[in-house]
């Protein structure tokens, strides 16, 4: 069943009023944007002052993605508006039935988000991610109601390390909503980690591609490096 353009224009402008959100609160106001070339491509980078004399320095995206350099150009204008967002929320969830996660799910999925985990190109993947397909794609999909205890990301590591970035230690991130977590030591290799679980079960799992053939081979699990209402499904 299509959902009506209605529904389809507000979860549009959710999307936009989050993804500017976001933007706007990971960056501090005291800092400035400049552009650098590295390997070269032109990429947006975030230098904040540490008050030792220093700076520090976030990556934030390629020049050449036309919304994050909009977002670069346009960031004192950007104004959180929460209140908003959940009333948009609240009328797609009650009207529309589109899906949201359950409690923990967001917070995970928001903290990485904090983290800087979806900036330096993290993607959800799994359960989780199929339940944001129908307010992207206009159209309601079978088994939306079913809730997991777990929740999946893949990462190219590649990324984080051709901008000179890096996310903070998985775990440490995954303990800011809940202390339990503790890691779970790869089956094949103790010395990895690429699960997360609490101590009431819920489990995180981070993915990576198979670099180690030319043939094809499905996402496989390898070491990981180391927002609920901005995206309505999360």
């Amino acid at each position: 069943m299509k959902l009506t353009h209605t529904y389809q224009t507000l979860y549009s402008e959710l999307s936009q009023r989050a993804l500017d959100s976001s933007f706007a609160s990971e960056f501090n106001v005291e800092g400035r944007f400049i552009s650098a070339e590295v390997k070269g491509r032109r990429y947006w980078y975030f230098d904040l002052p540490d008050g030792k004399g220093g700076k520090k320095r976030t990556y934030v995206g390629p020049v050449e993605d036309t919304e994050i350099t909009r977002r670069v150009e346009n960031f004192k204008d950007l104004k959180a508006d929460v209140r908003e967002r959940r009333k948009l929320v609240s009328t797609l969830v009650r009207e529309a039935y589109l899906p949201r996660p359950e409690r923990q799910t967001g917070e995970i999925v928001q903290a990485l988000a904090e983290a800087g985990f979806f900036r330096l190109r993290g993607v959800l993947v799994g359960t989780v991610a199929y339940q944001c397909y129908p307010a992207i794609l206009g159209i309601r999909l079978p088994g939306m109601a079913m809730i997991t205890a777990d929740a999946d990301f893949a990462q190219f590591h590649s990324i984080s390390v051709a901008v000179e970035d890096q996310a903070p230690p998985m775990l440490e991130t995954l303990k800011t909503v809940d202390p339990t977590f503790r890691e779970i030591p790869h089956q094949a290799d103790g010395r990895f980690t690429t699960q997360y679980a609490s101590r009431e079960g819920y489990r995180v799992e981070f993915l990576t591609p198979n670099r180690g053939t030319d043939d094809w081979t499905p996402l496989k699990t390898s070491p990981s490096a180391g927002f609920r209402d901005s995206i309505l499904a999360v």
